[in-house]
């Protein structure tokens, strides 16, 4: 496990994380891209955990961001420091200047946050194979992209549904700007919201650390 500087805020704090080191396909898992919703922080920092003590079990180059919105996490809001809704701001061909409600806010211009440019720029760099970001609301899987197969083992570990739409417009959002518009199968994965932290953590890392053996089964097939 190395710690890596993923990037900084927009008050300039840096964005840690931690990766595991091999020559198979990029693995990125995001939490906290919304400050409030602490239950995918507590996954990935579980996640971590696991796979350190597990001795790094796969032939995977995995990155963990447990805080991506760090601002967010330390000051408990679902925006960043700006104001702004961290999956509303991508550069996605449908990023809208308007918010459909307050908490959507999008920022001034696509790709205006510090976050969301270190974000684009380590998806340019590393090209990820597969991307899962932890969020918290009723529990759900949004996919987007080739990611049934994956999907599937989580929905059997968890009892979790899937979907293809959110039910709601989200302009901007990390699904569509690297599962639709780049072709890099992208897992939006909702905790129930106010599960407890025991509760996450016998539920969701075990069912991301299938999720990830499937992967490298998988590639090794491939």
């Amino acid at each position: 496990m190395m710690p890596i500087l993923f990037g900084r805020t927009t008050q300039n704090l840096p964005i840690w994380g931690n990766s595991f080191l091999h020559q198979g396909p990029s693995i990125l898992i995001l939490g906290g891209v919304h400050g409030d919703e602490t239950e995918g922080v507590i996954a990935c920092l579980e996640l971590q955990k696991l796979l350190f003590e597990k001795k790094d079990p796969f032939k995977l180059n995995i990155t963990i961001v447990p805080a991506f919105n760090q601002d967010g996490v330390l000051a408990g809001t679902r925006h960043n420091a700006n104001g702004v809704d961290l999956n509303r701001n991508l550069p996605t061909k449908d990023w809208e200047g308007t918010a459909h409600q307050k908490k959507y806010q999008p920022g001034p211009s696509p790709n205006s946050e510090s976050e969301n440019q270190a974000l684009v720029q380590w998806i340019e760099t590393h090209h990820p194979h597969f991307i899962f970001s932890l969020h918290s609301w009723k529990p759900t899987l949004n996919l987007n992209g080739e990611c049934d197969e994956v999907a599937k083992i989580l929905m059997k570990k968890t009892g979790y549904e899937s979907n293809r739409d959110m039910g709601y417009p989200t302009p901007g959002c990390l699904g569509t700007y690297t599962g639709h518009e780049r072709n890099i199968p992208t897992i939006t994965y909702e905790i129930e919201r106010g599960s407890s932290t025991q509760d996450i953590v016998n539920l969701h890392p075990p069912a991301l650390m299938e999720a990830l053996s499937f992967l490298e089964k998988n590639q090794n097939e491939s």
